[in-house]
């Protein structure tokens, strides 16, 4: 069985799409689409922009979806099994199997990341890569830290978990998950605590967004960052996506299930290659590539 998978932030590249657009009519025709809804040429910066200009939260997101969305919509014969996302590509997945719009997923994409930036704006705070140690030992460390915020953020495979909070929450774990062996605790160039309770002010903007949206019965079970198993019932997809920006995104447990449920090839349909990566690190027996 095939699954289909979305990267998230982190994987834009400047350049990005260029080729589709200037190759493939229909990838024309959304991009073009695309710059109507949001306002803005955001292809401009797709494809001539700088790494720094393509690093904003509010030009990142979209960026990275577009780029996978389209590149789904003109793959000849694109029938996943099933699919799932990496925090903003679950959005992604949910066009790729028709639970959303084209348009409708680009808003909700852009709505997440303006209320993303304006959360970060709030509480000023981070994220850090902790490699080398257990996840239960991980959590157990942000546990231990009680006057701070510090959570589990991204389950990305075996020894590779990253942690959300305050900037003095995770200054602290960082020593500390030292302290327990861990080979690098490294702090990230991120705008703030993803995927943490500090990203309560932009969970409530996403659901009234996500509730004002239609979303369709999908062609294909998602396996959603929240729950980790296969969802094909629209109110579930709905109150998970509504959990994910204040849940930890849980790949790891995602892909282990895909992988109980069939799925034997992993195809990463968006810029990048870091799915790709994290899949083989969780069952390196899968067969991997990319669009």
């Amino acid at each position: 069985m095939k699954a289909f998978v979305f990267p998230g932030q982190g994987a834009q590249f400047p350049g990005m799409g260029k080729a589709l657009y200037e190759e493939n009519h229909l990838a024309k025709e959304l991009f073009e689409r695309a710059n109507e809804i949001l306002g803005f040429r955001i292809t401009d910066i797709m494809f001539e922009g700088t790494a720094e200009e393509l690093k904003q939260t509010n030009v990142t997101q979209p960026a990275v979806f577009l780029h996978s969305v389209i590149l789904a919509k003109t793959t000849p014969d694109f029938a996943p099994d099933m699919v799932a996302g990496h925090s903003l590509g679950e959005l992604s997945a949910l066009v790729a199997n028709g639970t959303l719009t084209f348009e409708d997923g680009l808003k909700l994409v852009y709505q997440r990341a303006l209320a993303m930036q304006e959360a970060c704006e709030i509480n000023p705070s981070t994220m850090a890569a902790i490699l080398g140690l257990a996840d239960d030992k991980v959590e157990e460390i942000c546990a231990e830290i009680t006057d701070e915020v510090v959570v589990p953020a991204n389950y990305n495979c075996p020894g590779q978990l990253v942690i959300s909070g305050s900037n003095r929450g995770i200054d602290i774990a960082c020593e500390k998950m030292k302290e327990a062996g861990a080979k690098r605790a490294l702090p990230l160039p991120v705008g703030g605590a993803f995927h943490s309770p500090l990203m309560e002010p932009a969970r409530e903007k996403l659901q009234t967004a996500i509730e004002a949206t239609t979303f369709y019965t999908p062609s294909c079970p998602v396996y959603q960052n929240v729950s980790t198993t296969a969802v094909t019932d629209v109110a579930e997809i709905k109150a998970n996506l509504i959990a994910q920006l204040t849940a930890p995104v849980k790949w790891t447990q995602s892909v282990q299930n895909m992988v109980a449920d069939g799925a034997t090839e992993f195809v990463e349909c968006g810029p990048g290659k870091v799915l790709q990566g994290l899949v083989k690190k969780i069952h390196p027996e899968a067969e991997v590539s990319g669009l």
